[in-house]
């Protein structure tokens, strides 16, 4: 999942990154309320973690702004503020679920995994469903393998979102610059060729025992996934 972190304080935010991070979720953080409303209102992450305290705007008025303006994307709220009235405040707010410090990473980890589950049974998670198949070729997202003609391709965690991404755009341009925003944080920053770099590592992976690829380069504009025969190397 692609989780936004909205947290002012360096230490915490370093922890949560680093642990989301391991646990092969792309993550982005804001350090700001002004600047974390910017990135969630793109409605482009499967899940918000926003500190109650925050400089400009605090969480309260983030998580207002964001369902006045329609985004759904749920909400874990961490304050240090814990008793029943913060609480209550909190969820009122429109936060989806609310934790007080100090916590252990592994509660923070579980109320995601649970909120990211209650969005996908609703039919509203970004990334449903997480079992792909286009042609010869399917995808666990999960457990990131893939499967071609029996085969069996175990993937890391880039490899997989990347190949997520042209699965679900099969048979149309995705651009370079679209691939950058499935696997990698704001805070990337990105040579001329890491793209292409991945890509011949899943091709090389995908297509090894076969006599054609299943990604076509286009020339100029990106890649295209395609799930039958491709003559195009």
């Amino acid at each position: 999942m692609r989780v936004l972190v909205i947290e002012d304080d360096g230490p915490t935010a370093h922890y949560l990154l680093r642990g989301l991070t391991e646990g092969g979720h792309v993550v982005d953080v804001a350090v700001d309320g002004h600047g974390g409303l910017a990135m969630a209102l793109e409605a482009i992450h499967d899940v918000l973690v926003v500190d109650r305290r925050l400089p400009g705007l605090d969480g309260l008025q983030v998580i207002a702004r964001l369902r006045e303006q329609g985004v759904a994307t749920p909400v874990l709220m961490l304050s240090a503020q814990g008793s029943t009235q913060d609480r209550v405040e909190g969820l009122r707010a429109g936060c989806d679920d609310y934790l007080a410090k100090p916590y252990a990473f592994a509660e923070v980890l579980a109320r995601l995994d649970a909120l990211c589950r209650g969005r996908q049974q609703q039919g509203q998670s970004l990334d449903q469903p997480r079992r792909l198949t286009v042609g010869e070729l399917s995808l666990d997202c999960a457990t990131r393998v893939a499967t071609r003609q029996g085969r069996v391709i175990t993937l890391q965690h880039r490899e997989t979102l990347l190949l997520e991404k042209l699965m679900r755009h099969s048979g149309q341009v995705v651009t370079r610059d679209m691939l950058l925003d499935s696997a990698w944080n704001y805070a990337f920053d990105p040579n001329d060729n890491v793209i292409d770099k991945h890509i011949h590592r899943l091709r090389r992976k995908l297509d090894e025992g076969f006599e054609y690829s299943l990604i076509r380069t286009i020339a100029g504009a990106g890649y295209c996934f395609d799930g039958g025969k491709s003559t195009t190397p």
